[in-house]
């Protein structure tokens, strides 16, 4: 664009279009990673020391105490497989509960969606996640975890997973602005799903009874493909099916759901 003096100036989408709200959503998420990691000495290694420090807890006491029965070999392949993108969204479905109410004089002030704080949550926290997939990498080659074709099937899950945060984060946090108490439940539900999602186990390590129940936690079918590139003997078909409609059904009713609370969310803060 040229102004009247001929200088060339940056041309600037018009309000509320696409390429305004992607724009605006990476302008947020760029800003929490550096207020992250701006005084941080270890910096990067935060996004995978929390990872480690679970594996390695876990490897030792499965490994080394007790006689472990679940899972598969290399266990710790097995563990950081998983528990790289449970962190992802842990840490997303916790900020959730705040994502309003910690900016709230930028949410009712500016004009973009009021589902991008939404979703600068989800993408920040992603990137983190895909900068930790190099920890895996590491120690899938020096663990002895061979990489086939499941590789294909990443992409995949790291899309699942972005659709079913995104519907989590649109229906969790206009939920704890209006209730403030839910905060501290979602904490505590987090905790419980923590066990019942197949992180240090597998589906397959399900009683028979329970194990198509299991597959309605749309991270186990999420959880299945990241796993696919190492252990492809834990592939799933019926839990990564009804993983991918679960985070559809979550994605359609958190729009719904946000869509009807938008108002009232900017009334209370």
């Amino acid at each position: 664009m040229i102004d009247d003096g001929g200088r060339a100036t940056a041309a600037v989408a018009e309000p509320g279009t696409p390429r305004r709200y992607l724009h605006s959503l990476w302008l947020l998420s760029a800003r929490d990673l550096r207020v992250r990691y701006a005084t941080s000495w270890l910096g990067y290694l935060w996004s995978v020391l929390d990872p480690l420090v679970m594996s390695g807890i876990y490897w030792f006491v499965f490994t080394q105490i007790f006689h472990r029965e679940v899972g598969s070999d290399p266990y710790i392949v097995f563990l950081i497989a998983a528990l790289l993108p449970w962190v992802w969204f842990n840490s997303a479905v916790t900020d959730f509960t705040r994502a309003f109410n910690k900016d709230a004089k930028l949410v009712r002030s500016t004009a973009i969606p009021r589902s991008i704080w939404v979703g600068r949550i989800v993408l920040s926290k992603g990137v983190e996640f895909l900068f930790s997939i190099p920890v895996l990498v590491l120690f899938a080659v020096f663990g002895g975890a061979a990489i086939g074709w499941g590789v294909l099937w990443f992409p995949v899950a790291v899309l699942m997973q972005t659709i079913l945060l995104l519907g989590l984060g649109l229906l969790v946090a206009p939920l704890c602005v209006l209730y403030s108490d839910l905060e501290r439940t979602t904490r505590l539900i987090l905790r419980a799903l923590f066990y019942a999602t197949p992180i240090i186990y597998s589906v397959a390590d399900l009683p028979e009874v329970v194990r198509h129940l299991g597959a309605f936690n749309p991270l186990a079918g999420i959880l299945t493909l990241y796993r696919a590139a190492f252990f492809p003997e834990l592939w799933d078909t019926f839990t990564v099916v009804v993983s991918a409609v679960m985070c559809l059904a979550f994605l359609g009713a958190g729009l719904l759901v946000f869509r009807r609370l938008e108002r009232p969310l900017l009334k209370e803060l």
